[in-house]
């Protein structure tokens, strides 16, 4: 398996992210939300890192599958006042679409906050957690996730940066 080395500095970083989140989710009444998106292959699609053939003998099989095959990407908040989602970033034809930051911005204002407002939830007082991918680290989606979650984002460049590797 191949991953990431992780150097000195990291270590440190990934420790006081660790101590800094345990003094947030200390409290009683935090309300902490974790979001990522994910992709979904809807056909037979194997991820070759994660696939391996194992075998007494070289079976010299050619497994064969298309470039390109289609997937939907969904987006999901999961918090300890409920679930918000799933979202799906799709054209208005129902086609899959790349998640960039444009696209990010527009389900945070869209959708998110809608959701929340339903679930009754103060975002003044959620912490928002997102990884660092790039469309969540933009300029324009930064600017509005401290916007809607002021001085409680726990992401690359958040109130709690996401820690490295």
């Amino acid at each position: 398996m191949i991953v990431q080395k992780l150097l000195p500095s990291d270590f440190v970083q990934r420790r006081l992210f660790y101590e800094r989140m345990l003094e947030i989710i200390a409290s009683d009444d935090v309300i902490l939300m974790t979001s990522d998106e994910a992709h979904f292959h809807l056909e037979v699609y194997v991820n070759k890192q994660n696939c391996r053939f194992w075998a007494s003998e070289n079976p010299r099989e050619l497994h064969q599958r298309p470039l390109h095959t289609a997937k939907f990407s969904v987006w999901c908040g999961i918090s300890n006042v409920g679930i918000v989602g799933p979202y799906f970033f799709e054209e208005e034809e129902g086609a899959t679409v790349t998640v960039t930051s444009e696209r990010y911005v527009e389900m945070l204002r869209n959708f998110l906050r809608p959701q929340l407002r339903i679930l009754l939830v103060n975002m003044e007082e959620m912490w928002f957690q997102q990884d660092g991918a790039t469309a969540h680290t933009a300029r324009a989606s930064m600017t509005l996730v401290r916007q809607m979650f002021p001085q409680h984002v726990v992401s690359r460049f958040g109130n709690v940066p996401w820690p490295p590797r």
